[in-house]
């Protein structure tokens, strides 16, 4: 696909590439994130903004500290961005530095104002990226944010325990009811390591990452470590990708920006290579591929597939559904694409939580392979 173009809002013209950096749980790390992916994409030569999306919590004023906070006006009505550490930046925080000290109080349709202002009325210049601090959730304020702006791609941050699972599957779903595709998921606080023996201890679980690498096929998934630096850095206004570039943390902020980068440039070619997963009715579901090769599959084998926390046991892995339980003339009634990196399949039995990663069809699927 081609990237839409963002004459509604001229303020967005030199803006190459929007990346959303999103949560749905607050307090998982997803700012701390946002600002080091975005370091990491500059230190690559390319140009970058940061846009603070949090009314309620803005968190960039306190991650990063522009020696200029005072915001000018420009004639066309444009907000002048301030800048630190070869980023640019905006921030409600700097808006209203009042509210540094207390809660927003705003109700919901004015918070979807502010926030749009906010994106829309910054003069953000020639960008390659303008990186969006969600905040966390999937309200009207996400809503408003990905339905208004050409978003190209989100990074999801979550943490191990399966609550975070629960809620990171409702960003995703919401993400791909806009066409937004993810690009990358990230596992914040996902071992500390100790500093004697180097030995990893899962202090919050695991198994999350992987069972969303099993549902959803995501190919760039990445663990970040519990690393008290991390919190200490921001809080002193330093990421730490700004303060320790070589360190072995901020190299993974690196391969974030690099997969990301690589996944996008992707996405805006005209053919991103991806295949479709369709449904001849009376017949088979065919999974095609961009240069024309079709792979036939049954429904019910296709239906038995099924790898949904109904289906298969996401702690031991066991098949729950058995062959016989199923109706032997069970047809897809709609296929969806997820992304660019699965399909979601509803049934005539009404299971409805049918997600296929084409990765996982190839492998099972596609004898020539």
């Amino acid at each position: 696909m081609s990237k839409p173009a963002a004459t509604q809002y001229p303020s967005l013209d030199g803006v190459q590439r929007i990346l959303a950096v999103s949560s749905c749980k607050g307090g998982v790390g997803k700012s701390t994130t946002a600002i080091n992916t975005a370091l990491a994409l500059s230190r690559y030569g390319l140009r970058v903004g940061v846009l603070d999306a949090d009314i309620y919590g803005p968190s960039l004023p306190t991650l990063v500290r522009p020696e200029e906070t005072t915001l000018y006006q420009s004639e066309e009505g444009l907000i002048q961005p301030l800048e630190a550490l070869g980023l640019k930046l905006m921030s409600f925080g700097w808006i209203d530095p009042e509210q540094q000290r207390g809660a927003a109080i705003l109700r919901g349709p004015m918070v979807s104002q502010v926030v749009s202002q906010l994106a829309t009325r910054v003069a953000w210049g020639e960008l390659d990226y303008l990186i969006i601090d969600f905040p966390p959730g999937t309200g009207d304020i996400q809503l408003t944010l990905t339905q208004q702006l050409p978003i190209d791609a989100a990074v999801i941050v979550t943490t191990p325990q399966n609550l975070s699972f629960v809620d990171v599957v409702k960003g995703i779903q919401m993400f791909d009811t806009v066409k937004v595709p993810t690009v990358a998921v990230v596992e914040n606080m996902s071992y500390f390591q100790c500093g004697s023996c180097g030995e990893k201890q899962r202090i919050f679980g695991e198994g999350a990452r992987e069972k969303l690498v099993q549902q959803f096929g995501f190919q760039h998934t990445f663990e970040l470590p519990l690393d008290p630096r991390l919190s200490k850095s921001g809080d002193e206004g330093m990421p730490l990708v700004a303060e320790l570039p070589d360190d072995p943390v901020s190299q993974i902020y690196y391969q974030i920006a690099e997969k990301a980068h690589g996944e996008i440039n992707r996405l805006l070619q005209d053919n991103p290579g991806t295949p479709t997963l369709s449904y001849n009715v009376g017949q088979n579901c065919e999974l095609t591929y961009p240069d024309g090769r079709i792979v036939e599959i049954p429904p019910f084998e296709l239906r038995f597939a099924c790898r949904c926390a109904a289906c298969v046991s996401e702690y031991t892995g066991e098949q729950l559904v058995k062959r016989e339980e199923l109706d032997p003339d069970v047809y897809p009634t709609e296929i969806l694409p997820v992304g660019q990196y699965a399909a979601s399949v509803k049934w005539s039995d009404e299971h409805r939580s049918s997600i296929y990663p084409y990765d996982y069809l190839q492998e099972k699927f596609d004898i020539s392979e």
